[in-house]
């Protein structure tokens, strides 16, 4: 029976071999995914390693902004690798990304903390996410073009979409390393020291992963193009130089990747620290949960890479973005009403207000840990709020006057202090904060989740929901950015659009999120950064991206 790829040249149909150096290369991604999402899994509890010196609200949008740091050199790391993947080989250059990467990540299990050496251990910190993110966005655009030219015509996004599961299952093998070292040690012992463990484990992993990669031959298109004389000579040039493969890379970041990125970090990362910082739930449980939604939601990542062979990528992975803008605020309502039932009655019963002028009210974030949020009567109580994870809603009031807060039917007038200082001034914010928690505990507000109410089955069913979004929108992206691009500037103009999508829209998502969240008090609200994204890139798309999966990529 004719096909649809008939057309296409079969002259690489894919050999047992060839699958099996196609199992190596994603196993090698695996590791290296699992160096990289350490760090956003123990994101709490490198906050106060690293950032004690500011206050909780600000050390861990800290935590998350170094999370991010790793994202945001990672354009910067698919530029460099990607032109040297493209004049001297694929395989060559996924060595020097993994031998990166395996040793940035042991350093970090290594450093010492805020309270040893000060400031110094954060900046620390901060230069081996960069170093990881520098490797990270040369290895990403080589696995998936090193799989896409071992692969059938017909067969790519099936192929290539098991370099797709490598992101998650690197965060379920790091998540099965930081549960089993919590459940070894305990809880107390792991927030201590503990922590350290699973980044200093990675030196083996590291050692496996070269090994994988050493035994890996040159991707028969690029030894082609290399016999032939027909590689590039100036592959960033070609790429971005010239509008005709440019214009590609814009409508690829912009009705692709972005939105496929902030669907992955919602998915995968942003519920994770919703569950924990704004829910409540313990950091060990909320690791085991997302661990069952991410077994279940894996393999339909093989699954849509399958479909998109039969039906094309691009209404596969616009229809997950479009499903993301109408569902993720009923979504995460549900998994509030499910993981934290008496947080999600107090704040329906008891809602919290903040009665005061906003141009009398500093934003609950600082850069430089000096703001102690006590000269204003609007910060006073807006930083109590944000500390306890209290989500409330803001009421204006006329310029000067002191803020109130309102639980329920209750109100509690902040303290004034231009009214107040020194040792008063302490004094008076203690009693103010007293009274709060007081009426807190009385409207039913919990200080933690109670690990007995949460309704397990229906927070694991949402979270699954959110995983299988992600691998919609994922799960063929490979295969139709490796079909955009021509062979000999393919890794260099398919690993930008990817790292810039995936780095700073997908990779800020959970710092610019919270901080969203921490200036408006909405515990929601952070959820319109992936939505207006995500909704920019279904409109996009839809107008100017192309069908691409019967083409042929050996040109």
């Amino acid at each position: 029976m004719a096909t649809a790829y008939d057309h296409l040249p079969k002259h690489h149909e894919a050999t047992q071999s060839e699958k099996l150096v196609i199992t190596a290369s994603s196993l090698g991604t695996v590791f290296e995914w699992y160096d990289f999402y350490l760090y956003g899994l123990l994101a709490t509890i490198i906050s106060a390693q690293f950032f004690s010196g500011v206050n909780e609200t600000t050390g861990f949008i800290f935590a998350l902004a170094a999370f991010a740091a790793g994202f945001a050199v990672r354009p910067f790391g698919a530029l460099v690798f990607g032109r040297i993947g493209d004049l001297v080989g694929r395989k060559n250059t996924f060595l020097v990304t993994m031998g990166l990467m395996g040793l940035s990540t042991f350093v970090v299990g290594l450093l010492p903390s805020y309270a040893t050496i000060g400031v110094a251990a954060p900046i620390m910190l901060i230069v081996m996410r960069l170093v990881q993110g520098l490797a990270l966005g040369g290895e990403y655009g080589g696995a998936a073009t090193y799989v896409a030219e071992h692969a059938p015509n017909n067969r790519r996004g099936l192929y290539t979409s098991f370099i797709q599961t490598t992101a998650t299952l690197g965060l379920f093998a790091a998540l099965l390393v930081v549960i089993g070292t919590r459940t070894l040690i305990g809880e107390e012992a792991f927030k201590d020291w503990g922590w350290r463990v699973p980044f200093l484990v990675s030196i083996i992993l590291l050692a496996v992963s070269m090994w994988i990669r050493m035994q890996l031959s040159e991707s028969p298109v690029f030894q082609k193009m290399k016999d032939e004389g027909t590689t590039s000579k100036a592959p960033l040039t070609e790429a971005f130089g010239q509008w005709k493969n440019a214009k590609w890379v814009l409508v690829a970041l912009l009705g692709a990747v972005a939105g496929q990125a902030v669907v992955w970090y919602t998915g995968q990362f942003y519920a994770m620290f919703f569950l924990e910082k704004m829910l409540l739930v313990d950091g060990a449980t909320t690791n085991i949960l997302i661990a069952i939604a991410l077994a279940i939601g894996t393999p339909f990542f093989i699954f849509f890479g399958w479909l998109s062979d039969k039906i094309g990528r691009k209404p596969i992975i616009l229809v997950g973005c479009a499903l993301a803008v109408v569902t993720y605020f009923p979504a995460f309502h549900a998994l509030s009403e499910a993981a934290n039932p008496a947080l999600a009655r107090a704040e329906a019963s008891a809602p919290v207000t903040v009665v005061t002028n906003d141009a009398d009210c500093s934003l609950q974030f600082d850069p430089v840990g000096k703001n102690k949020f006590d000269a204003k009567s609007c910060d006073i109580a807006k930083a109590f709020l944000a500390k306890n994870a209290i989500s409330y809603a803001n009421v204006a009031a006329p310029a000067g006057s002191v803020a109130v807060v309102r639980i329920g039917t209750e109100s509690f007038t902040a303290p004034d202090p231009a009214k107040v200082t020194g040792d008063e001034r302490k004094a008076a914010i203690t009693a103010f904060q007293g009274q709060i928690k007081d009426a807190l505990t009385k409207a039913g507000y919990p200080a933690k989740a109670d690990p007995d109410a949460i309704n397990k089955p229906m927070v694991i069913a949402i979270l699954t929901y959110l995983v299988l979004l992600v691998t919609m929108v994922y799960g063929p992206i490979a295969a139709m950015l490796v079909e955009l691009f021509p062979s000999r500037i393919r890794y260099t103009s398919m690993s930008l659009p990817y790292h810039i999508g995936n780095g700073w829209f997908g990779g800020f998502l959970p710092t610019t999120a919270f901080a969203m969240v921490a200036a408006t008090g909405d515990i929601y609200y952070g959820l319109w950064y992936p939505i207006v994204i995500a909704a920019l890139t279904v409109i996009v798309g839809l107008l100017f991206l192309p069908e691409t999966f019967r083409r042929n990529i050996d040109a």
